[in-house]
């Protein structure tokens, strides 16, 4: 190891919500922090992915977009200035002699560090394309994968493959602006919550159930029908279309990290209460871990950062409190 690294007392791998929060509250604990981040910006998946989306299952909020959350989240995670480093993807990990972790990204670079907490969602991700001949002509086009601005949507008539939250929220921001949206679905059922299919039924979307995008048709990066087909019966009805949004979820990669010998369930790492991997030193918390009734909500993943740094911080002083005081109390945040 290079003896010239500066040690942090935790890194924080994963810089979407819940490691920016994590950051947060592990500055109110005086923890030296670093944040690692494998993408070019903060955010993940949500910045990524959902920066247009209306996230409204944080309490106290009623509704904020998924941009508008990462910019409060950055912003409140940079209170105690935490080194960022962004672009980098953490593959290795060798414990020091001195019970200290060597962490080494892709591109070689290391860091060093008392302790981590593995926020890292479902490791790397990217979507499951549509795998129909000619689709990668309207990619980016009128073929999407992610909806950026909701303004390029307006008065089109849009289609929309896939039946869960994502696909049915896109659906319902898309309703007012949009002249016609419709949902093709490969299940009779809808995989979201049971409000929003409620909603959507009661709505002007038209549902289609159970159909499958066959074939596109259109002229250059312009697409102008596409060809469904009912799952039952082969049955085919051709849609006239100006934008087609696909939502058929992500191929997830933990990448090397599944390597380090970590307790898995079910492709999650295995946590106790106390966000406590099986490895001594290493924590975790969000949607990369696994115990039993967790709550697979952004909010659920507010409370297991915090949770981790705490454990963090008697991991490193055994005779510390076991939790911070309320952050209105901090010195931070106490005006003279």
């Amino acid at each position: 190891m290079e003896r010239n690294l500066e040690l942090y007392d935790v890194t924080i791998v994963g810089g979407g919500p819940v490691g920016l929060f994590a950051a947060f509250y592990s500055g109110l604990r005086e923890l030296k922090t670093k944040v690692i981040e494998s993408l070019p910006e903060l955010g993940g998946k949500v910045r990524g992915f959902f920066p247009e989306k209306i996230i409204r299952d944080i309490g106290g909020i009623p509704e904020i977009t998924g941009e508008q959350l990462i910019q409060n989240l950055e912003r409140q995670a940079k209170t105690f200035a935490p080194t960022i480093v962004l672009g980098q993807r953490i593959a290795y990990m060798e414990r020091q002699k001195d019970g200290t972790f060597l962490l080494t990204s892709t591109n070689g670079e290391q860091h060093h560090t008392r302790t981590v907490i593995l926020a890292i969602g479902h490791g790397t991700w990217e979507v499951q394309k549509l795998e129909i001949d000619g689709a990668d002509q309207y990619e980016g086009h009128t073929l999407h994968y992610k909806v950026g601005s909701l303004e390029h949507f307006r008065g089109k008539r849009v289609l929309i493959s896939g039946g869960g939250n994502t696909a049915l929220d896109w659906a319902h921001q898309l309703e007012p602006i949009a002249e016609k949206v419709t949902i093709v679905h490969r299940r009779e059922e809808f995989s979201g919550l049971e409000s929003s299919v409620t909603n959507m039924k009661r709505s002007s979307v038209e549902l289609l159930t159970p159909y499958v995008v066959k074939q596109l048709y259109g002229q250059g990066t312009l697409l102008e029908k596409v060809l469904i087909e009912h799952v039952g019966t082969g049955e085919t009805v051709e849609l006239p279309v100006d934008e087609l949004i696909v939502s058929h979820g992500f191929h997830i990669d933990l990448g090397p990290i599944k390597d380090w010998g970590l307790d898995m369930m079910e492709g999650r790492i295995v946590v106790n209460g106390k966000m406590e991997t099986n490895i001594p030193g290493i924590f975790a918390a969000g949607d990369i871990v696994y115990y039993p009734n967790k709550l697979t909500l952004i909010a659920g993943g507010f409370m297991e950062g915090p949770t981790a740094v705490n454990s963090v911080k008697m991991y490193l002083e055994p005779n510390a409190q076991p939790m911070a005081m309320v952050s209105t109390h901090h010195q931070a945040f106490v005006t003279n």
